[in-house]
């Protein structure tokens, strides 16, 4: 009596959710009555005789990659036996589409066309973009971006419709809970039965909403297998009761929302239909009673292709695809044998195993979905732009923003991430299994990284080689990738591998980066020695792009785990917020008119035609964005190698707005400097002429200091019997020493005392007339009023209190041996001074005698790293989360100092011009706006009001300075004029 007490709660539970069932179900949208309908579907009918129907009843496997068999395979099932539709496999989508527009053109009756395409088309085809499986989108945190799901779903079914496919067997709603899953795993959206459900049903609506029919699978559940049921028929051991709470969840939901078909599995459910290795798919106790009668589907009820071993395995000796249908199945998927089928249904219904009454209902069916889906008036497909319009930009922006939504971090000691203080870090990145090529040079793009690499198979010797040269760096980033290729692929992590790890963490810091499968964390025996872990989910290069960039803060982690691990519980996830530059496609700027931008490579090019420059660097970033980051052209004119984006370029002059006059300002900021000071205030000038010029008139070029002063030339003279112009050896040594310290260039040292020289020559100078006349002057005595405030060099200074927080590894002075030879670009053929080519030293003559350091000239970078910088101006002085300089402090330097005199120039800052065709900037560019130019041919500009920053670097000067055609195009300034034209009002 207390046992059958024990189990009312139990059957009234289930009763409970058997009710569920049925008071919420709402129609099937194509079952509705509609008269138009009707008189299509009856006059199609009455065109066929009942082989004929029970043709429609037969779905066949298609090819677009094969050779002709394939199709005339399909031509005879079309044309002998009035198949009611194909699924495309494997091929290309144009070669799809003209298939496709064949098949309808040969066939009696319309073709329901289907694909998988859980992913997108390109789940089987080639040339498209593959989605996120859905174990990654089930990482999408649903308060912030579920509407990405149904965008996804919407722009899978313009894919579908572009080539003519009207059924898209997904969304896979298998709940996974087993991860030892062969196949179904990342193709789940998890493990949580609501969550599974939710992102299933906004799935499905994304494709019916566009007409394209969705197909829940793999009913009733294939997430709880350790089999592959293309291998063997998997057995799901739960009970009923069970059932109805996790895996027919999803179910109940997507029925209620009108879901328009499901596949039924090759699964063996004991609780379901007690015959002894029945399939679900030929069960009519769970397609019969469950599906229909208990959850009150009325839509179509497709097989799991009928060729896979989980079914043949046990009906080998019998007629497949007759016992489906007699379990209730409405389509028969990739029959073996067409022929076989239709005259084993046929017989059947001579003998009254079937009714044709039951085919008529069931080609009824068929027919009114295939009228909601157009068929009744199909056109020919426009094959010809299918190549152009597969993937398009908003396609593009769409995936990038589902991967960036899924990343997860899991653990985060000490909140590490992002990282901050870079100052303090060295850092190696090591890629475990696969190149990380994407991983590796995004994460440079934040700070100095040195990069390794090594098997999940290295050898005891190879690991403990890699351990050895890993131990000097105090922080160490792991990619553990595995391998992409499809959504069944292993993902364990050899065990090696995780004691590789292990006693990595032992000797630095390390974040791991995983990207696989979340069940991969079940391979580590311990995660706590990780400073921090993260997931990417999936091994692709966007996936890298994009975890780097969270690393540094540049994109925010905002995934939920999926699905329960070993370390991890469901739903775990940490936030972090951006701090840095990030990286995203040119079409998310949603703020420009892009298509605009495409006009700068037809400029370049032609500069490069016209010999103006062999090759540049153009960078444009909008409100912290980095959306274009291009290299155009050679290093030199023989175009033996190509710019990259990691090259470096002489800046020249935008040296100034980069080392000198952060500088100042911070002296500024510490109340030692002001702008309105004289120059005799800071330095002793005695009765000298220059000593009430003004620190603001000084840096706004007003205080009439001469252009320049060519000090080289006085360092050179005649040789007395040949006559040739040559170095002074009393001034110049071939070796360093003591004596000669300043490195000028190759096998070129200059006397270390000769600074006082030049210093001397500029504070002796004779002052002109007080008006706008450019200087670089000012620059050579701030070096020196800088290094004796701070008491350490100029470069050494700017170095430890910018250029090192900020995460520069190509952005400063003397690259030689600091930066690979390959790397640096050289400038021009020096045949009057140094009688060389000038590769990695400084093109500025007078910078080149101070050792390659001065205060107007001698910076190198890349554009990226100069972008940092003006980025830091942007925002204020700020930069993730440090404080450089105070943002009223940049807003005074950066203001015209003297506009009332006609000159258009900032504290230092070159500003837009105040007479039409003057200055570097575009008309378009605000008054806030300010930047430099450089001699060598480049230009860094920031704009407050929208928020732009631009960065044009070249060459100009290779092989020789005589070369203006740069300058003479305006081709800096008018690409600036692109860039300001194509934002939007």
């Amino acid at each position: 009596m207390m046992f059958i007490m024990r189990l009312v709660p139990l059957f009234s539970l289930i009763l409970i959710s058997f009710s569920c069932f049925t008071q919420e179900k709402q129609a099937i949208f194509y079952l509705e009555k509609d008269s138009v309908a009707d008189v299509w579907v009856d006059s199609v009918m009455l065109s066929m005789n009942s082989k004929e129907k029970i043709g429609q009843l037969f779905m066949a496997a298609a090819y677009s990659n094969t050779k002709n068999n394939n199709q005339k395979h399909i031509n005879n099932l079309i044309q002998n036996y009035n198949i009611g539709g194909v699924m495309f496999l494997q091929g290309s989508p144009t070669k799809q589409a003209i298939l496709t527009n064949h098949y309808q053109s040969i066939s009696k009756t319309p073709l329901m066309v289907a694909m998988d395409a859980e992913w997108g088309v390109a789940m089987r085809l080639d040339s498209s973009l593959s989605f996120p499986w859905q174990m990654t989108l089930g990482a999408i945190n649903e308060r912030l971006n579920k509407d990405l799901i149904y965008d996804m779903s919407a722009e899978i079914a313009r894919q579908c419709k572009l080539l003519g496919v009207n059924i898209n067997f997904a969304p896979v709603v298998d709940v996974n809970s087993n991860p030892k899953n062969p196949i179904i795993n990342n193709r789940s959206f998890g493990e949580n039965p609501k969550k599974v459900a939710l992102y299933s049903n906004i799935y499905m609506k994304g494709l019916q909403d566009n007409h394209i029919l969705a197909c829940a699978k793999h009913f009733p559940g294939h997430g709880d297998t350790d089999i592959d049921s293309h291998k063997d028929l998997p057995i799901v051991k739960h009970s009923k009761y069970h059932l109805l709470q996790t895996e027919l969840r999803p179910y109940k939901k997507l029925i209620n929302s009108a879901l328009g078909s499901i596949m039924v599995g090759h699964l063996n459910v004991p609780s379901l239909d007690a015959s002894a290795g029945m399939p679900a798919s030929l069960s009519s106790k769970i397609i019969g009673n469950l599906l229909r009668k208990e959850m009150g589907f009325e839509g179509l009820v497709i097989t799991d292709a009928l060729n896979m071993e989980g079914v043949k395995k046990i009906f080998n000796d019998k007629n497949v695809d007759l016992q489906a249908l007699l379990a209730g199945n409405d389509i028969l998927l990739m029959s073996e044998d067409v022929d076989k089928g239709i005259e084993a249904i046929n017989d059947a219904i001579k003998e009254n195993a079937i009714t044709i009454e039951d085919i008529n209902k069931k080609c009824r069916k068929i027919l009114l979905a295939k009228y909601w889906m157009g068929l009744n008036k199909y056109k020919p497909l426009n094959t010809q732009h299918i190549s152009s319009e597969i993937i398009t930009p908003k396609t593009r922006i769409l995936n990038k923003k589902l991967m960036e939504s899924s990343i997860t971090l899991l653990q985060n000691y000490n909140d590490l991430l992002p990282l901050k203080s870079l100052d303090t870090l060295n850092i190696a990145s090591i890629s475990i299994g696969e190149e990380g090529t994407d991983f590796h040079n995004m994460l440079k793009n934040y700070a100095p990284v040195k990069t390794f690499y090594i098997s999940e198979k290295a050898s005891k010797k190879e690991q403990a080689e890699l351990l050895n040269k890993l131990a000097k760096y105090n922080l160490v980033i792991v990619g553990l990738h595995k391998s992409n290729k499809s959504a069944w692929e292993d993902y364990t992590i050899n065990r090696d591998v995780d004691i590789f790890l292990q006693s990595l963490a032992l000797q630095s810091k390390i974040i791991v980066s995983v990207f696989a499968n979340p069940y991969s964390v079940n391979s580590f025996l311990f995660v706590d020695n990780f400073d921090a872990f993260l997931l990417g989910y999936q091994n692709s290069n966007l996936g890298q792009s994009l975890i780097a960039q969270a690393i540094f803060g540049g994109v925010s982690f905002t995934g939920k785990l999926p699905v329960s691990t070993r370390h991890f519980k469901i739903f775990e996830g940490i936030r972090t917020d951006i701090i840095r530059m990030r990286y995203p496609l040119l079409e998310e700027m949603q703020k420009l008119d892009y298509p605009k931008l495409y006009k700068i490579d037809s400029l370049v090019e032609h500069a490069m035609a016209e010999e103006a420059i062999p090759g540049c660097q153009i960078l444009i970033a909008q409100e912290g964005n980095i959306f274009f980051n291009k290299s155009y052209g050679y290093h030199t004119y023989a175009r033996k190698k190509e710019v990259d984006n990691s090259d470096i370029y002489d800046l020249a002059s935008i040296t100034k707005i980069i080392s000198t006059l952060p500088a100042l300002m911070r002296m500024s900021d510490q109340n030692v400097f002001d702008l309105e000071d004289q120059l005799g205030d800071i330095i002793n000038l005695d009765n000298n002429s220059k000593k009430e010029l003004t620190h603001k008139e000084i840096l706004a070029h007003q205080a009439g200091l001469q252009a320049w002063i060519p000090f080289y030339r006085e360092t050179l003279v005649k040789d007395s019997i040949s006559g040739l112009v040559q170095l002074n050896n009393r001034l110049y040594s071939s070796s360093f020493s003591d004596t000669f310290s300043y490195k000028v260039a190759d096998n070129i040292y200059m006397l270390s005392t000769y600074r006082d020289s030049i210093f001397n020559k500029i504070i002796n100078s004779e002052l002109l007339e007080k008006e706008y006349r450019y200087s670089d002057l000012g620059y050579y005595i701030y070096k020196n009023i800088i290094e004796d405030y701070y008491k350490i060099t100029l470069d050494e200074y700017i170095q430890n209190t910018f250029f090192k927080k900020l995460g520069m590894e190509n952005l400063g002075y003397l690259p030689k041996g600091r930066i690979k030879e390959e790397r640096i670009i050289p400038t021009e053929n020096d045949f009057e001074f140094r009688g060389q080519l000038i590769k990695g030293y400084v093109h500025d003559m007078g910078a080149a005698m101070l050792g390659g350091v001065g205060g107007h000239a001698g910076i190198f970078s890349n554009a990226n790293d100069l972008a940092k910088f003006m980025q830091m101006y942007l925002q204020g002085g700020m930069y993730a989360e440090e404080r450089y300089i105070k943002e009223s402090t940049i807003r005074k330097f950066s203001a015209c100092q003297f506009c009332e005199e006609d000159n258009r120039r900032g504290a230092g800052f070159d500003k837009p011009a105040l007479v039409e065709d003057e200055g570097s900037a575009s008309q378009n560019a605000s008054l806030e706006s300010f930047g430099h130019s450089g001699f060598t041919g480049t230009l860094a500009w920031a704009d407050p009001e929208t928020k732009i920053i631009y960065i044009f670097l070249s060459n100009r000067i290779h092989p020789s300075s005589t070369n203006t055609k740069l300058l003479d195009m305006n081709l800096r300034t008018d690409i600036m004029e692109i860039i300001f034209d194509s934002i939007y009002e």
